[in-house]
Parts: structure tokens; sequence; C-alpha cells
């Protein structure tokens, strides 16, 4: 049975977590796993009508029988997972059993605190961080100062350990931005506070993980974020603080490479991003806003309005080699539905030479313009639609052409928000 990814191949909002729910729902899916980001991610999934948005939980939670797991790669605030969880057990919803790395990275209450002072501190070259400690949490995991989960049973262990941090983050708070220290003892008190409550959960997740592929069990590895979002691979420095690609999975889960069988990119019939950086195809005008009002553009996390823009079969392209993409998952074509005329970017225009593919630099991709190819709509609702016959001919055709042009098999196509507005390709 296999190892399957799911991840983003934009800048994330795909709807990773209705291809997720629909894996885990059409077939055996044992574990639904986490390898990294943390609670600035944000999944919409719709059961029965409901709508359910999950941030630091993997999707699967929502899936009884499946075991999810928060793998050593994420950065967690006990606050907003316990937070998750008890809104999600006020709704009476039968929970599946959750997993937490011993291993993973903890975010201490200062590390909100130096996300948003820096943030405000950047002025007009601000990043457009979520403010929740996420990319502080991951400075101090690479400066070797970060708090991991196992630290948190060991309360002599975390004191000399947030005695360490905060002997450079207090510096940095006091003496560059002229703020207040930190509390070391209350720090350490909040900290402790969550040991109980965790405990049970806590694992060793890559020994459980690697056994359960030794058994012949199907694991899903859900990713948070996005291609263009990757610290390596993505729009530098408009990025995220962890590695949101197919490698990125096996160092935030500890699987090797050789166990991963399928990786999916999840992809929206359009393209939107959150916060600060380039984006070729973004819209300014009555389409823009249309794709934003229709598409619902509202960040799950944030709150924040996203982005909007015609889709980019050369983010496509990449995505598909970054990752080794063997399938795509598209997503929100029901949005598209009243466009007479529908452009797609398949190439980029850069000081009157032409890339196929993504330009080397950062400069090049700032001063990139779309080359368009437009494509008839079919000007109809096709949120009912079950079965791939069932598509207008011009929206088949559409997604026939997207396939193509991006490089990648198009496994499956959303067709509004619910669990059952899906259409599987021939």
């Amino acid at each position: 049975m296999p190892a399957i990814v799911v991840l983003g191949a934009q800048w994330g909002d795909e709807g990773k977590g209705k291809a997720t729910d629909l894996l885990a729902t059409t077939e055996t899916i044992d574990f639904v796993v986490r390898t990294s980001g943390g609670h600035n991610a944000g999944h919409t999934i719709v059961v029965n009508g409901e709508k359910f948005a999950t941030h630091l939980l993997p999707s699967g939670i929502l899936t009884p029988g499946a075991t999810s797991v928060i793998a050593n790669g994420v950065v967690i605030s006990p606050e907003a997972l316990f937070t998750e969880l008890d809104a999600l057990k006020a709704r009476n919803v039968e929970l599946a059993d959750l997993v937490v790395s011993a291993n993973a990275h903890i975010i201490a209450p200062y590390h909100p605190v130096i996300d948003k002072v820096t943030e405000r501190f950047l002025g007009k070259n601000q990043i457009g961080t979520t403010g929740r400690g996420i990319g502080p949490a991951y400075a101090d995991k690479i400066n070797r100062i970060g708090i991991r989960v196992a630290d948190l049973f060991d309360e002599s262990i975390l004191r000399q350990k947030v005695e360490g941090a905060l002997a450079l983050r207090n510096q940095i708070l006091t003496k560059i931005y002229n703020r207040r220290a930190v509390e070391i003892e209350q720090t350490v008190e909040e900290l402790l506070s969550y040991a109980d409550r965790l405990a049970p959960m806590v694992a060793d997740t890559s020994l459980l993980l690697n056994n359960a592929l030794d058994e012949g069990k199907t694991v899903l590895f859900e990713g948070a974020q996005a291609t263009m979002l990757d610290v390596d691979h993505g729009t530098y420095p408009f990025v995220t603080s962890s590695s949101p690609v197919a490698g990125g999975v096996c160092t935030g889960a500890g699987v090797g490479p050789t166990r991963i069988d399928r990786v999916i990119g999840v992809i929206k019939a359009y393209t939107t991003r959150v916060g600060a950086g380039p984006f070729p195809t973004e819209l300014f005008d009555a389409d823009g806003e249309a794709l934003w009002r229709i598409g619902g553009e509202v960040g799950v996390s944030t709150g924040r309005d996203r982005r909007c823009g015609w889709y980019d079969a050369v983010v496509a392209r990449y995505a598909g080699r970054v990752n080794g993409l063997t399938d795509l998952f598209l997503t929100k074509l029901d949005v598209l539905s009243s466009w007479e005329k529908i452009p797609v970017c398949v190439a980029y225009d850069v000081e009157g030479v032409r890339h196929d593919e993504m330009p080397m630099t950062q400069t090049d991709f700032h001063h990139a313009k779309p080359i368009y190819e437009i494509f008839p709509g079919w000007g109809e609702e096709i949120s009912h639609c079950r079965t791939w016959d069932e598509l207008p001919a011009n929206a088949q055709a559409y997604v026939k052409a997207l396939e193509k042009m991006s490089g990648t098999r198009i496994w499956a196509v959303g067709v509004g928000p619910g669990r059952d507005q899906t259409v599987v390709v021939p």
C-alpha cells in the first residue's frame, strides 16, 4: 500500500484539505500526517454541508479510523493546538486519534512577540507573515536554541533551554526594538502547564510511520503552505520558513524518499496568493474582483483577502518538476463558470525575452509579464456535475489544455467545496 503526498502547487490555499479529505474517504487511509509549518496553515473541509477549518491539525482528524500525526517538521503552539481540538469537540465532532512527535519544536510565547515587532520594523519591506511566531520558532531551531515537545516533560531541561533562548531574544527585544524583556519564569510556567494534556499524545512518530509502511498500511502526508512558498524553491524572501515541497516531507516526517509512491499537487483553476511578493498573473480589475468574490478568497487562518489572478502554467510546470508530481488535483473549476473567455498564462515576457520556464533570478521574476492564451468559457453552472461526461465540452477542453501545458496528468477536478463535489478525470 502506498505512501501518498498531497501538497500545494501554487502559493497555498489551493484546497489541499479537500484533496486530503477525498483520499481519506475514498481509500483506506490509516495515517494522515502534517510534516511542516504551524498554525499559519488553513484547510477548509465541508462535510454534509457543514464547514470545518483545520490549522495545526491534519485534515484527517475528521476521518474516524485514521490516525492523525503531527510530525517532527512541524512547529507547534500548544495553545493553538488545544484551542483547535476543543473547538471541534464543542461541535460534537467524532475525532480521529492524534499523535504528536516528541521531536517537533514548540512555538514559545516569545516567538509571536518577536515575529510581530520584526515585521513592523521592516516597514515597506514587510514579508507579510501571519505574526504567529512560525519564522522565529524555525530560526531558533536552526540556531539550536529551540525547545522541543520532549523538553516539556523535564522541567530542568526546559528551564535551561528557555534561559538560553531568552538570553538572545531579550537582547534583541530590549536593545534593538526597545521592547520589554520576556520573563523567564512566566514562560517556563506557561509551557509546563501544557505538559500533562500533551503527554498521552506524544510518540516517536518516525518509528510509528515507518513501522506502519512496513506493515502495508497507507500513510497520507498532508502539505501545508505550498511550493511557491518553500524557503528554498519559492519566491524568496516572500516565503514561509519551512520546506513544503515533496522533499521536505521526508525530513519533516523521518521517512526515506524511497517510501513515497505518489505525489499529488493541488492547484486552483486560477491563481491566488496571500501576503507580499511577486505574482505575475495578478489582476487589479473587475475580473480580479469577481474571482475574489465568487471564489470566497479569504484566508482560512488569517482572514486576509487573497490576491487573485489567472492560471499560471509556468508555475504549474515548475511545481511538477520541483516535486516530481505524479498527479494534479484541480480545484474551484466552478468559479470560472461565468466567464465567456478565460486567459491562461503559458509563458512570461521578461524585458522582451520569452521565458517558458521559471526565471532564474528574483529580479527577473519580479519583472515577468504574463503571455496569455485565451480559452472559451462554458457559461453554465457545473457544481452539480459528478462525472466527466456531465461537464460541458468547453470545461473538459479547459481541463485537458491545463493538463497538457502543466506537464502533469490531472487526476480529479473540484466543482464545489463539498466532499462529494469532485469529478474524476478519465
